[in-house]
């Protein structure tokens, strides 16, 4: 056998001399070192003498001081070479990465290996990477990179080197084509009569539109580098092989040797596994890696949001591999001692439990004509529900997906599920379309109940999970079906044991306002926290509760409180009205409303047209709760001249965890004006720390409770979340403090102990006077009489970026422009820090969840193209 650097010509068994000049790799492409290049001839199973190029960081230097703790093995699909991994090659050279080699093996008739003529399968190629590894002398660890085709190839060397094997890696690949789904259409089509040859061998077509599948568009020089190999049709040639070997069927000569690595995978249970997945892939769906995690049910996976096929273009692959490695030879953590609850765990759904022969109000419903349910009816549905769906094949930790509008249809379905362990999954209309397709693929429910529009755009977009029913094309749970659900249970009432505490409950999905919504896993008992916490925020069970905000319109049959729901569209907070939200206090005597700062804006604004007996009702209101975005003290003080008895609260929490703090409004009066908003004290149990930022933005790495200190706010309580769903680098990011949650917001805590929110870690502005934050700037501009609302962002380069307002006028502008100089005037005035641009506009752009929270990344991105010279509109 024989290793060594690229040279331009080779001599080849039989003393022939074969030219290279035809097949030297590109080394001046993009992120290609020619000191990775390197020729490897060795035997093959058959006996034949071949070569392949490979891509290696320990090219030929066999005395280098520091020896690699192992090798990452990096196997190329259909129609790629090791051009795919130059990322990893270069994370892994730098001083900071852990010490790896990387070997990026080019298969032979692909890349810039030999052009052999042969054809080989899937055990051929399998046998070929043996063959090299054991010529460049990999004797482990082994942590195997697959991608594509690639990733059934590695898998396949993996099991055959489970003494090697140190972990694995898989980025969009398959190792079955499940029952019912078809296979690919860019493969389907390519497998046409006549076709592939054309598309594949005569023509670039497949391998173009392969790179097509970039996002973004690949570059002209990388996309030269990718196409460097295969420039005429005898150099193709194996890439219509490689389609050609897909076996779709048990007649194909290929299709053993894949059902072997499939029906394998089961023994690679303790081998460490990270899924890095593109869901924006057209070959690899969600199908298939539905199969991966069913078969390596260890991995952890991370689904990078906008990423495709070619994964590795499209997001940070390099750097997700370099931490997963870093956790492989970490000590574990030692185990946080939890203390023991002052009361043993009660499930969410107890209180309905115990009130299931109580014939009074438990809930109304004001958009639907007042409709009333009593607690005994309300628990006999949801045991009805919970035995239908049981008799209809839903299983303890199986996933439920609901799209049912809040009201008594939700509630029971949602407690139905619980009760019977299966896991609800809530994703708000709020989101949009586009955004509650990403959600719902992303948390991939088995099955999934919906009514009205969300059965039909569940049904035309086909939204995952399967029908629930007897027989083949059964309807979705709907409306209707709803009810025969109902009364299938209402016959069996033969309900399943109970979760257990530390079960999975419940994916519930972020507000998208800094990104694609992340899904947020909670477990029965960090459930029952979430409903404990609201406790300290004043509520009494025995009062009625108006529940206009989408979070709390489930709580309230949790908390044993008799709940009203408004005559409004609980997703878009701005329909709630001041009559309706007097109507829904009247329903059930309510002494406690939770709204939206958005909803309670409307409620303001709509506070002339209550009548005299409306107006009574909503002044009998003792206690006023709003959260999901930073509640201006203006609009509680205006809020609670129609409520004079109500103490106005704002807790502050999110979706990972809430509530946290709270503060009444008397106690924001005290606090003054300070850099940002004061959001109180953290409630019994919880704990707060400040993760302090350096001069680059950084949080540290141990928080601490440092008065006036600027930093990420971390949280600790017994009701943070599980996880992030499918996200593995978020969730090992946002809990690397073990039993804390960072929340990627910003703020400090002063010398009283109350914490102040400066805004979100990914806006704050690192200028040439230092780290600053948003929201204190935003506060100063806000005091100039003609701004009625202000965004603060960064234009320019980081360390140099300057500042930049972008507000809402009173009187309104009509349109987005520059403003004048008597306002740019006034607002650098207002400000502490200098102010390169004014910017108006007509309204800031808003979350659609909430309605409050502004959308300062969108308002960076237009700034910036305004300020280059660009369009004016399209903000």
């Amino acid at each position: 056998m024989h290793g060594g650097r690229l040279r331009p010509e080779h001599v080849r068994p039989g003393g022939r001399v074969v030219s290279r000049r035809q097949a030297v790799p590109p080394l001046g492409s993009p992120g290609l070192d020619s000191a990775w290049s390197r020729w490897v001839t060795a035997t093959d199973s058959q006996g034949v003498q071949r070569t392949w190029h490979v891509l290696d960081t320990a090219g030929t230097d066999s005395d280098s001081a520091i020896q690699p703790a192992g090798t990452l093995l990096c196997v190329h699909g259909n129609p790629t070479w090791s051009y795919l991994w130059r990322h990893l090659l270069a994370r892994f050279g730098r001083a900071d990465a852990p010490p790896w080699r990387v070997v990026a093996v080019d298969h032979l008739d692909m890349g810039f290996s030999e052009r052999t003529g042969t054809v080989r399968g899937l055990a051929q190629r399998i046998d070929d990477l043996t063959t090299v590894t054991g010529a460049l002398g990999i004797t482990g660890p082994v942590v195997t990179v697959g991608h594509d085709w690639g990733g059934s190839i590695s898998l396949g060397w993996a099991l055959r080197h489970r003494d090697q094997l140190r972990g694995v890696v898989l980025t969009n690949t398959a190792v079955h084509q499940p029952s019912g789904s078809p296979a690919p259409a860019l493969i389907r089509l390519a497998r046409l009569p006549g076709v592939l040859p054309a598309v594949t061998v005569r023509t670039p077509t497949f391998l173009q539109a392969t790179l097509a599948l970039a996002n973004p568009w690949l570059s002209k020089p990388v996309r030269e580098g990718y196409l460097a190999p295969y420039h005429g049709a005898d150099r193709r040639a194996a890439i219509g092989g490689f389609v050609a070997d897909i076996p779709l069927g048990p007649d194909h000569p290929s299709w053993q040797a894949l059902q072997e690595v499939a029906q394998r995978l089961h023994t690679l249970a303790g081998i460490p596994t990270l899924l890095l997945w593109g869901p924006r892939d057209p070959v690899f769906g969600e199908v298939h890696l539905r199969d991966l995690r069913n078969r390596l049910p260890h991995a952890q996976v991370h689904r990078f949001e906008g990423a495709g096929h070619l994964l590795t273009e499209d997001a940070d692959v390099a750097g997700a591999v370099a931490q997963w490695l870093v956790d492989l030879d970490r000590r574990p953590a030692e185990p946080i001692a939890t203390p023991e609850p002052a009361v043993p765990w009660r499930p969410l759904w107890a209180a309905l439990a115990e009130r299931a022969e109580d014939r009074s109000v438990a809930l109304v419903e004001l958009a639907n004509n007042g409709r009333q349910i009593s607690w005994s009816l309300l628990w006999q549905r949801i045991r009805e529900i919970g035995a239908g769906l049981s008799a209809s094949g839903v299983r303890r930790g199986d996933r439920v997906a609901l799209l049912v509008p809040p009201g008594a249809d939700l509630t029971a379905a949602v407690y139905a599920c619980l009760r019977i362990g299966a896991v609800i999954v809530v994703v708000d209309p709020g989101l949009g379309l586009d955004g509650m397709s990403r959600a719902l693929r992303s948390a991939d429910p088995s099955y999934l109940v919906a009514v009205g529009r969300g059965l039909a755009v569940a049904r035309a977009l086909r939204w995952p999970g399967k029908p629930i029913g007897a027989g083949p094309g059964a309807a979705v749970l709907g409306a209707l079906t709803l009810g025969k659900l109902a009364r299938l249970g209402a016959d069996v009432l033969d309900l399943p044991a109970a979760p257990d505490p530390d079960d999975d409950a419940a994916v519930l999905f972020t507000s998208g306002s800094t990104g694609p919504a992340k899904g947020v896993v909670y477990t029965h008992r960090q459930l029952a926290a979430m409903r404990d916490a609201l406790f300290g925020l004043g509520v009494n069970a025995d009062a009625g509760i108006v529940a206009a905000f989408a979070p709390f319109a489930l709580f309230g049959p949790a908390l044993g409180a008799p709940s009203a729901i408004p005559d409004m569209r609980v997703t878009a907070p701005r329909t709630l009205t001041a009559a309706a939200l007097a109507e829904a206090v009247a329903a059930v005597d309510a002494s406690a409303v939770f709204a939206s700062p958005a909803a309670l804006r409307n409620v303001v604004d709509t506070r002339d047209v209550v009548d005299d007996r409306q107006r009574a009702a909503l002044e009998e209101v003792t206690l006023l709760l709003s959260a999901g975005a930073p509640v201006p003290a203006a609009l509680l003080t205006q809020t609670r001249a129609l409520m004079p008895k109500a103490q106005p609260h704002t807790p502050y929490g999110m979706t990972e965890v809430l509530p946290v703090t709270d503060i009444t409004l008397d106690e924001i009066v005290d606090a003054e004006p300070g850099d940002g908003v004061c959001v109180g004290r953290p409630l019994p149990g919880i704990q707060v720390a400040i993760a302090a930022l350096d001069s680059t933005g950084t949080p540290s790495e141990q928080p601490g409770c440092a008065p006036g200190l600027t930093g990420e706010i971390v949280v600790r309580a017994g009701h943070v979340k599980d996880r992030y769903d499918g996200l593995w680098l978020t969730e090992r990011a946002s809990s690397r403090n073990p039993g804390w949650h960072r929340t990627g917001d910003v703020g400090y805590l002063d010398p009283e102990g109350r914490l102040w929110v400066q805004g979100r870690l990914a806006h704050i502005l690192l200028t040439s006077d230092g780290v600053l934050s948003p929201v204190g700037i935003e506060q100063q501009v806000e005091s100039v009489p003609q701004i009625a609302r202000a965004a603060v962002v960064g234009v320019g380069p980081p360390g140099v970026a300057k500042v930049v307002v972008i507000a809402e006028t009173l009187p309104g502008t009509r349109h987005a422009r520059l403003a004048s100089r008597e306002l740019a005037d006034a607002v650098r005035a207002a400000a502490v820090p200098p102010v390169a641009a004014v910017l108006v506009v007509p309204s800031l752009p808003t979350d659609i969840r909430h309605n409050s929270k502004i959308d300062r990344t969108r308002l960076r991105r237009w700034a910036e193209r305004v300020l280059a010279g660009g369009r004016v509109s399209g903000l």
